[in-house]
């Protein structure tokens, strides 16, 4: 540990997802309608309501790593906890409203588990809100397993997974996406090598948070 990684160049903005629709279209469309009846600042109001909604589920491409070792970020966002549990390292990441929202593989493999636990919606940044909150963990199993969690928070009150069990995805693959402000958590074990530092920002897809050991 001690290497603060930094996202990889090539990041661009692209589409949406599909997951604004509900939102933009009823934003856009009242809009429209408070601009025909020449409510201008009801409708400045409701202009700049749809403009957050398009930032916030923009869907950017990223440039994934090619070292087969490297693990990457599943989520944008602020390491905001770094703690050694027995021989494993327990990683969590903040996303913000401004941070991108889609969560991305951070490896290879396939999605050998996929477990949804109901709970409550504490703020994303309290420690507590990876036991108590809402969440979705995933496994994804390749050559080495990796687990990882998309929990709900204060605001965000629903999590999409885009893929099922048994789905293959590489690396960097885009695989869900958590509405309005939420945290992401990764179980490493042993054998991985952990490159950030709590407090450094991450993007997901590119920034490489950790790489598999090599076998001795």
């Amino acid at each position: 540990m001690g290497i603060s990684a930094k996202p990889a160049a090539g990041i661009s903005f692209a589409t949406m997802t599909k997951d604004a629709y509900p939102f933009l279209i009823p934003l856009l469309f009242v809009t429209a309608l408070l601009l025909w009846y020449e409510l201008l600042g009801l409708a400045v109001v409701f202009f700049f309501l749809s403009a957050f909604v398009a930032y916030f589920f923009r869907n950017p491409e990223r440039s994934i790593p090619d070292d087969p070792d490297a693990i990457v970020s599943p989520a944008d966002g602020k390491v905001v906890r770094l703690d050694r549990q027995g021989t494993q390292w327990e990683l969590s990441i903040f996303l913000s409203i401004f941070d991108v929202h889609v969560n991305r593989a951070p490896i290879e493999g396939t999605i050998i588990k996929k477990h949804y636990q109901p709970g409550r919606f504490r703020l994303a940044f309290d420690e507590r809100a990876s036991v108590e909150n809402e969440k979705v963990t995933i496994t994804i199993g390749g050559e080495r397993d990796l687990t990882f969690s998309l929990i709900a928070g204060l605001v965000a009150r629903r999590i999409r997974v885009w893929k099922n069990e048994g789905a293959q995805v590489k690396k960097g693959d885009r695989i869900g996406l958590i509405r309005f402000g939420s945290r992401v958590d990764v179980v490493f074990p042993p054998e991985c090598e952990i490159l950030v530092n709590k407090g450094d920002r991450v993007c997901g897809g590119s920034t490489v948070l950790a790489r598999w050991k090599k076998e001795s």
